[in-house]
């Protein structure tokens, strides 16, 4: 068989596979940052919620500055492994093929509801249709995480860090 041919018949058996981690994916979740897990070496970004990036600051509303990413990213931290396994639900892909997803504690507490409502992301309604609004409402008017001062919205500080234009 020609090289061709062997390419062809190698695109078209992967193409009839089932992509991988369509189905839930359950096991110990490691932090990448305050929005994205992994899991069995899968990469997931939690759908429709948007973090604060790592490199990014924020005003604390007594006229501090501090880590909001990072202080995000422990805050899940935290919260995964008070109740391990963390299971998640595929929605889809992403450009970066990640594992896109909604994700659950052991306890059934959904994850990227908490994220939003500890004011720790906000609802990206691009992508949520509006899901987690109510969650920030509650976060908003308790002052909770990035709420208690001044910050940019996660995806504002993206584009003018890449000098682009935002997506949100």
């Amino acid at each position: 068989m020609k090289l061709s041919h062997l390419l062809l018949v190698a695109i078209a058996l992967g193409a009839a596979l089932p992509a991988r981690s369509a189905g839930p994916i359950t096991g110990r979740a490691t932090v990448i940052d305050g929005d994205t897990i992994e899991i069995r070496g899968e990469r997931i970004r939690l759908s429709g919620v948007d973090a604060p990036e790592s490199w990014q600051k924020c005003e604390d509303g007594d006229g501090g500055i501090y880590r909001c990413g990072k202080e995000a990213a422990f805050a899940l931290d935290r919260y995964l492994t008070s109740s391990p396994p963390t299971r998640c639900e595929f929605v889809e892909r992403d450009r970066y093929q990640r594992f896109v997803g909604v994700c659950f504690r052991n306890d059934g507490r959904e994850v990227n509801r908490w994220l939003v409502e500890s004011g720790n992301a906000v609802d990206w309604e691009r992508y949520s249709k509006g899901a987690y609004t109510g969650a920030q409402e509650v976060a908003r008017s308790r002052g909770a995480g990035i709420w208690r001062g001044k910050f940019q919205l996660p995806c504002q500080a993206r584009a003018e860090r890449a000098n682009h234009e935002p997506s949100c």
